[in-house]
């Protein structure tokens, strides 16, 4: 009977464990929606106060499931715990022999941690004193002035919205977009958004001005260093308005880098330089000859004068006379 009774008492201790905590689950999960719905009803965006009526009351709904559950774990909970384990009695060893420890050893040098890990980045982000030498605003920040969290991507679109948002991106990753949503701004108050590395609390990317984007809206920082410095691993993106932290959101990088394309530098080269040699004197220039006209003279040919050559008379002879054939007079040539 002991036994049995030792059983129930476990049985409804457990029993009990489930009502508080769904009562309870129940009654925080109903706070949490009242409390969405008045900030949404405070929004005067009205795709953001939709979206923020329908979570509370999604909660609100949750709410009133966690309570039924707890009436019936109540109600129902115990009966059917002992159907499905009933209650039998057990024997309980009694062990006979108590085994008493006789040397008891000390430890005699106690190891003391050396290295104490710290957080790389505390809790409450800090700015940095050489991003605050660079303020520019005039106007004091809003105190109540909102940001809702950051949404990464590659890419935005014509309302600076966000382009498939992720939590993880491997490389190559080229430029990221870091979205929110704003309202109660002031223009002329300085804003900040800080890239860190975790790892190493590397900023290696950042940007801070005066605000010029009106009272509400939606609103994007981004970043692109140079491929290697997305090494693999967690970043964080830290948002300031003045001095002041407002929201942070994390990602991941992974895989490699891809490893940067050496570029040629330039060797210097010796030019050769031009002495000056002595100037060049001027030579005689040539006067030119008279050219030869050739005139043509025409030589007369000498004249032929025809003379005439004296011939002796015939003489006569007492044989009958024949005349003889005398020559004609021959052209004598004269020069």
């Amino acid at each position: 009977m002991h036994v049995v009774t030792s059983m129930k008492l476990d049985i409804k201790t457990a029993v009990l464990t489930l009502i508080v905590m769904a009562a309870g689950g129940g009654l925080l999960v109903f706070l949490i929606g009242i409390r969405t719905i008045r900030s949404g009803q405070r929004l005067p965006f009205f795709r953001k106060r939709q979206d923020l009526l329908m979570r509370g009351w999604r909660r609100i709904v949750l709410s009133v499931l966690l309570v039924a559950c707890a009436f019936f774990i109540g109600k129902f909970g115990e009966p059917t715990a002992y159907k499905v384990f009933p209650p039998s009695p057990t024997i309980t060893l009694t062990p006979t022999i108590t085994l008493t420890p006789t040397i008891t050893l000390t430890p005699t040098i106690t190891l003391t941690p050396t290295i104490t890990n710290t957080p790389s980045i505390t809790p409450t982000p800090m700015m940095p004193e050489e991003i605050a030498t660079q303020f520019l605003g005039i106007v004091t920040p809003n105190p109540e002035s909102v940001f809702s969290t950051l949404q990464f991507s590659k890419a935005i679109d014509e309302s600076r919205l966000a382009v498939n948002p992720a939590t993880e991106f491997a490389n190559p990753v080229g430029k990221l977009y870091a979205t929110f949503s704003y309202n109660n701004m002031l223009d002329g108050s300085q804003w900040t958004a800080l890239w860190y590395r975790v790892q190493d609390l590397k900023l290696i990317c950042y940007e801070t001005q005066a605000w010029n984007g009106g009272t509400g809206g939606y609103g994007y920082t981004e970043c692109e260093p140079i491929s290697s410095d997305w090494l693999p691993g967690e970043y964080e993106v830290q948002v300031f308005l003045g001095m002041q932290w407002q929201v942070s959101g994390r990602f991941t990088v992974t895989g490699n880098p891809p490893t940067p394309v050496p570029t040629m530098t330039p060797t210097p080269t010796r030019t050769a330089t031009i002495t000056p040699g002595p100037s060049p004197t001027r030579t005689s220039t040539r006067t030119p000859r008279p050219s030869l006209t050739p005139t043509i003279t025409r030589t007369l040919a000498p004249s032929l004068t025809p003379t005439r050559t004296s011939t002796h008379a015939p003489t006569w002879t007492s044989t009958p006379v024949t005349p003889t054939n005398t020559r004609a007079p021959t052209m004598t040539p004269t020069p």
